[in-house]
């Protein structure tokens, strides 16, 4: 750490200084004053809700525009997301205590065949702090495994990533599934991961193909919004 960030004491920053120093912090993904910052906060009387939204939602959105840019890349931001981690352990289990409203709710995973995660986690650590709440189901996912999850969790959203071009099919094998079982309307589907595009997307009846984790936080905020306006006019 710089000598002239030494020199910083959070606690003695106003509500507006410190916020600001908290998007400054999670940009540089400092996890340990992260948690102090939250700590004071939660002292002068702030709702778990608004550190949630103000500090760290806020914070993640910076980060998310600089990795769509290019000015971030995948090791800063997984070290932002942990630094937002570690400030959602402190609020998780006072946001449930509070009953605090969630943008959605969110099942992802890799399909089956594909150990690769990165991609995957980035994905479920941004909607994390864009303010969904995210079931990770890891790698190598059969169909049986996405099932069994959205009808224990009930999410708004299936998200499925694949990285090889082997295992892209599969995810079809999932959205077919639900189809016949009844369901695909119940769920946004999304779908990522390197080898895929928006035709393929689209082909295989996915709501929406996702380039990165901060379009999938653009995408499932923009479909959750129309989801809730089609069913307001119902």
């Amino acid at each position: 750490m710089a000598d002239d960030e030494q020199d910083i004491i959070l606690s003695e920053l106003d509500d507006e200084e410190l916020t600001l120093q908290m998007h400054d912090d999670l940009y540089d993904g400092l996890k340990d004053e992260i948690m102090e910052a939250v700590h004071i906060l939660l002292g002068r009387g702030w709702t778990p809700y608004d550190i949630l939204t103000k500090a760290l939602v806020e914070g993640m959105r910076i980060v998310g525009i600089d990795f769509r840019d290019g000015i971030l890349f995948v090791p800063e931001v997984l070290l932002a997301a942990n630094a937002m981690k570690s400030g959602m352990g402190i609020l998780k289990p006072l946001l449930i205590e509070t009953g605090a409203p969630r943008l959605g709710r969110m099942v992802i995973g890799t399909v089956k065949g594909d150990i690769h995660d990165i991609g995957k986690n980035l994905v479920s650590m941004m909607m994390e702090g864009a303010g969904f709440e995210v079931t990770d189901l890891g790698i190598n996912n059969a169909v049986e495994s996405y099932i069994e999850a959205i009808e224990r969790e009930e999410p708004d959203i299936l998200g499925m990533s694949a990285l090889l071009t082997t295992t892209m099919p599969y995810m079809k094998v999932v959205i077919d599934t639900l189809v016949e079982k009844g369901m695909r309307d119940d769920y946004i589907v999304l779908v990522g991961g390197a080898p895929l595009n928006e035709e393929f997307g689209k082909a295989i009846g996915a709501d929406a193909y996702c380039r990165d984790a901060a379009v999938a936080v653009e995408t499932a905020k923009e479909l959750m919004a129309r989801k809730h306006n089609q069913q307001g006019t119902v």
